[in-house]
């Protein structure tokens, strides 16, 4: 008797790989860590950059830049249901959602392409640094530097979402993001679309608040940002774990905190941001 490669994968994947159901709850986490080293040896290398092209971190302020292109990839799984195949009012909502977190900043955000690709492999495998996230974003990368990628997929492996840094780019660049993630979605307390904007903070150039995880050194090398020493989980009243600096920055798009307790960028992000954008995506 002869089995089909499509059954096998399939019985492969629930068995060694089941991903989390769509509404399963998760805490936020995101593939951005960063080495304390690593961060150190960027931004030495980011102030040469900045020099370099005559500019000074005090040039970049709230002004509005062009409308960045969005090219949104859905990619989804196959029957019993195609899963993860989001609809296009979804992705508008997804836009939407993100032009109203990103307002008062300059940043805005045009849609304009959506791709669909129906293929389980990338769906339930491409996390990050992985062969399937190669091979996606090898096959369904489009445009430059300064075009956004967004590619929803099924992956969870505890992350919700992952980016690719302003300074790393190559045609791995983009977001990827859980499909269920966007607003409406099925994903308990993170469906209001900030993983989203969250993810393209980090394709912006900004690292995580809690960077470094300590009360001393540069944390995330934004001066507004008090220092903090971890991640916020759910949406605590008030939080404050580095004594003395100022309270933890529990609504800021940049932490882990639910949905509903992000509200905010500083003017140090947006800034910082702006030069990332820049220097290294030639957005302006």
């Amino acid at each position: 008797m002869h089995i089909s490669v499509l059954f096998l994968f399939f019985l492969l994947h629930t068995v060694l790989a089941a991903p989390l159901s769509a509404n399963e709850t998760e805490r936020r986490s995101c593939g951005n860590d960063v080495s304390e080293d690593d961060a150190r040896s960027f931004e030495e290398q980011f102030r040469i950059d900045l020099s370099n092209a005559s500019r000074n971190d005090t040039d970049f302020g709230l002004d509005r830049v062009a409308p960045i292109s969005v090219v949104w990839h859905v990619v989804y799984a196959t029957a019993p249901t195609t899963v993860g195949n989001l609809p296009d009012s979804a992705i508008s909502s997804s836009i939407s959602a993100m032009n109203s977190h990103y307002a008062g900043s300059g940043f805005s955000f045009t849609l304009s392409r959506v791709t669909r690709t129906q293929n389980p492999y990338w769906f339930y495998y491409a996390d990050q640094d992985t062969g399937a996230e190669t091979s996606m974003k090898n096959a369904l990368h489009v445009g430059g530097r300064n075009v956004l990628n967004v590619y929803t997929v099924g992956v969870g492996n505890g992350f919700l979402g992952y980016a690719v840094f302003p300074w790393k780019w190559s045609y791995k660049d983009g977001v990827v993001i859980l499909y269920s993630s966007v607003p409406g979605g099925a994903n308990t307390n993170y469906n209001q679309g900030k993983t989203l904007t969250h993810e393209v903070g980090h394709w912006l150039g900004l690292y995580h608040v809690f960077q470094g995880n300590a009360c001393s050194g540069s944390g995330d090398y934004v001066n507004d940002t008090p220092p903090q020493q971890t991640s916020t989980s759910g949406c605590p009243s008030y939080k404050d774990t580095c004594a003395g600096g100022g309270p933890d920055s529990i609504h800021n798009y940049m932490d882990y905190s639910y949905d509903s307790c992000m509200n905010q960028f500083t003017p140090g992000q947006i800034s910082r941001a702006k030069m990332m954008a820049e220097l290294y995506r030639g957005i302006s």
